[in-house]
Order: C-alpha cells, then sequence, then structure tokens
C-alpha cells in the first residue's frame, strides 16, 4: 500500500482539507510537513464547520494519529487555541492522538510584527502575505537563530537565544519603524506557555519510521499549492515554504522512498488569493459569479479570492514539476448552469505562444490566455457521488482536462460535505 502525499496543484485554495479527511478514513497517521498557520481547511462534517490553519485534517477524525512535522513553523499560542476552538465543537485533542516535531522552528509575536511591517513598507506593491510572521520564521531557521518547540524544555538557556534572535529582530523593527520587542516579557510568555504545548512534542521522524516498518497507511498533508511554491511557483509572490511533495519526506524526517503516490488537487476553475499573476482571471460578472457560488473567501485572512477559467497550461505543469500521479478535481458544481465554459490551453505574448508559465515575473505578467471553449451543462452535479449521476457534459469537461493536464482524476469532489466524493481511483492501492 502506498503512502499519499496531498498537494495543492494551483495557487492553494483548492479544498485540500476535505479530501485529506476523506483519505483519512483509509489512513492511520495524517502528517502535516510544510507552512504554518498561514493556510486554512474547511471540513463540513454532519453540518458542522470546521476551519483548521495548523491542525492536520485528520484530527477530526476519531482513531487517527496527526502529526506536525520539522517543517512546518509553529506558533504555539495559535496552536492551542486552534486546539480549545474544535474542543469546543466536540473534538478532542491530546498528545494521545496529536504529536508535535520536537525540533520544530516556532514563530513569535515578532516574527508577525516584522511581516506586517514589511507589507506596510511595501505600499502599493504588496506580496500578500498573511501577517501571520511565517517567512520571517522561515528565515529565522535557515539562519540558525530560530527557537524551536525543544528549546522551550531549557529555560535556563532559552534568555540567551532569545538575545541573539533579538539581535536581528530588533534591528529589523527599528528600520522599519516599528517598535521593538522586549526580551524579558517575551521569555516570560514562552516560559508560561511551555508547561502547556510541550506534553505534545516528540521525535516524529522516529515515530514515523516505526509506523512505515509496521506497514501503516501515512497521509501527508500538504498547504498551499505548489505555484506558491518558493522555487517553482510565480516567484516573489508566493510562500516561503517548499510545497513540493519532495518537502514531504524531509518536512516529516523521512526518506524520499517513503512517498508512493502523489495525488494534486485543483478545482474546476482557478482562484489566487493576493497578488502576482493570474493568466484566466475574470474580472467581469462570470468571475463574481463563480467568487459568489464557490463562497471563495481565504479561511484564514477572509480575504476575497481572485476567481478565473481553469488553466489547464499551469496544472499540466504542476503535474510535471512535482510528479503529480493523479488529481482531485473539486467544487465541479459551482459550474453548473454555465452555458459556457472556457478552459487556457496556452499562453501568448508578443505573437508567440507558450506552453508553459514563464519563470520571469515581468514575463508572468504580460502573457495573455489562448482559450478553448465548451458547452456547459444545465443539470445540477451537486451532491452525485458516483459517474452514472453526472450529467454527460460534465464528464466531457473532466475528460477534456485530463486529457490536457496529462494526468488522470482519481477522486471528484461535489459539494464540501465528506461524502459527496467519487473515488475513480485508490490512491493508497498503488
Amino acid at each position: 500500500m502506498a503512502n499519499v502525499a496531498v498537494i495543492g496543484a494551483q495557487w492553494g485554495d483548492e479544498g485540500k482539507g476535505k479530501i485529506v479527511d476523506w483519505l483519512c478514513e483509509r489512513a492511520e497517521i495524517v502528517v502535516r510537513f510544510q507552512g504554518g498557520h498561514n493556510a486554512g481547511h474547511t471540513l463540513v462534517i454532519g453540518g458542522n464547520e470546521f476551519r483548521l490553519s495548523l491542525l492536520p485534517s485528520g484530527v477530526v477524525r476519531s482513531g487517527k494519529m496527526s502529526l506536525i512535522g520539522n517543517g512546518v513553523v509553529v506558533d504555539p499560542w495559535h496552536l492551542l487555541k486552534e486546539i480549545d476552538a474544535i474542543a469546543a465543537k466536540g473534538v478532542a485533542v491530546s498528545p494521545d492522538n496529536l504529536r508535535v516535531a520536537e525540533n520544530a522552528a516556532l514563530i513569535l509575536p515578532s516574527h508577525g510584527e516584522i511581516d506586517r511591517a514589511r507589507e506596510r513598507r511595501r505600499g502599493n506593491n504588496p506580496i500578500g502575505t498573511t501577517g501571520r510572521g511565517i517567512g520571517p520564521a522561515y528565515e529565522d531557521k535557515v539562519g540558525r537563530r530560530a527557537i524551536r518547540l525543544c528549546d522551550l524544555a531549557e529555560p535556563a538557556t532559552l534568555g540567551a537565544k532569545l538575545d541573539e534572535l533579538l539581535r536581528h529582530h530588533n534591528a529589523l523593527l527599528r528600520a522599519l519603524d516599528a517598535p521593538e520587542v522586549h526580551r524579558p516579557q517575551l521569555e516570560k510568555s514562552l516560559n508560561e506557555i511551555a508547561p502547556r504545548i510541550l506534553p505534545y512534542a516528540d521525535t516524529v521522524w522516529d515515530r514515523l519510521d516505526q509506523a512505515r516498518r509496521a506497514g501503516r497507511r501515512i497521509l501527508f498533508e500538504g498547504a498551499q499549492g505548489i505555484m506558491l511554491d518558493v522555487d517553482h511557483g510565480t516567484y516573489p509572490f508566493v510562500t516561503s515554504s517548499i510545497t513540493h511533495p519532495a518537502e514531504a519526506a524531509a518536512g516529516a524526517g523521512l526518506g524520499v522512498r517513503s512517498v508512493g503516490y502523489v495525488l494534486g488537487i485543483t478545482k474546476a476553475y482557478t482562484t489566487r488569493v493576493g497578488g502576482g499573476p493570474f493568466p484566466t482571471e475574470l474580472t467581469d460578472a462570470v468571475g463574481e459569479e463563480l467568487g459568489m457560488r464557490g463562497k471563495e473567501f481565504g479561511v484564514v485572512t477572509g480575504r476575497k479570492r481572485r476567481c478565473g477559467w481553469f488553466d489547464a497550461v499551469m496544472v499540466r505543469q504542476a503535474v510535471k514539476v512535482a510528479g503529480i500521479d493523479g488529481i482531485a478535481l473539486t467544487k465541479l458544481d459551482v459550474l453548473d448552469g454555465f452555458q459556457e465554459l472556457k478552459v487556457c490551453v496556452g499562453y501568448r505574448r508578443n505573437g508567440a505562444t507558450l506552453d508553459h508559465l514563464p519563470a520571469n515575473a515581468n514575463v508572468q505578467a504580460e502573457i495573455e490566455p489562448v482559450y478553448e471553449s465548451m458547452e456547459g451543462w444545465s443539470e445540477s452535479t451537486q451532491g452525485a457521488r458516483s459517474w452514472a449521476q453526472l450529467p454527460a457534459l460534465a464528464i466531457k469537461y473532466i475528460r477534456r482536462i485530463e486529457e490536457l493536464i496529462e494526468a488522470p482524476v482519481a477522486l471528484l469532489s461535489t459539494s464540501p460535505e465528506r461524502d459527496d466524493t467519487i473515488l475513480v481511483r485508490d490512491p493508497f492501492a498503488d
């Protein structure tokens, strides 16, 4: 049985939460391997809505172990707040079903201050970060000055480590005309939270190795999407982590052969939050209609998402770069009732046709989509749970997408509800 890595094949917000939750029924362990609390997942289970941003989606399933790997940057205050929030909805989270890598880097309040101050300084040209300190936390991790979860267990040396970190942070804050951080207060806050967060600390890599050797099914849950990857995305309008499925192994503490099947999640249309290029973006009534039907607002920030037609060129590039074996196509029901649908099959710039999204940001901003039009369907696909319940024109649309992106549809989602899913090919069976 293959271990499965789930990643976004667009710019994030593809509906990974529901797909991961659905796959959790077949998995025994769910592990987050990158990102932080800047990416939200919405799960709808029996009429109850759960909004998660740092916790693995597996926490809402009883009997599953959820792990946060070393590749994740962790805001300990937010983690406890999220645990309390879902506990209020009847989901118990404890060290019995959640563990956090002891070597995970922490997000401190000053990281958020730096993040937001930088965005303010950018004025009318922001990157579009969530302002939650993810990027600055990764900078400190690479700069070898991060405070890690295991450091909270050593209060005698924590102060000296904070001094080293804040020499850097306060210099940045001064340059950004932002208030500096008072080290004693920060140290006090960390010492106060340590007894609550340290029980979750674990050698996650060892726990996963034991699970792998025992043949237990592992589900690797990615955040954001491949087109937000710091290397392969639309740089500089990207996230600060590696969203590529290869990070599933490194960010969890396993060998590369531990990841078997790579499942890419993609909407039946395209959305993006924040700045950056978006070749198929629609700023007309059709774009507004897609946003309204799809309830396209960010789970974490509440920001309105930009909407457009399905970009097969971009998704095909994601399939090739990330080694995606199959895709889960979500929100097909949002397209119900459109008389005409369009799919981007190429780009045009200065009279030349391109078959991929170039790396240069200036070129990305200048390209125009080349569309192929398809007839829409009038029937409803919402809640369909088999191919037989889908309109013929909807199936035709799906098959054309498969041809264009050069990858098969393994799963099809027709509503936010967990069970409104059509299984074409079980990723765990490969």
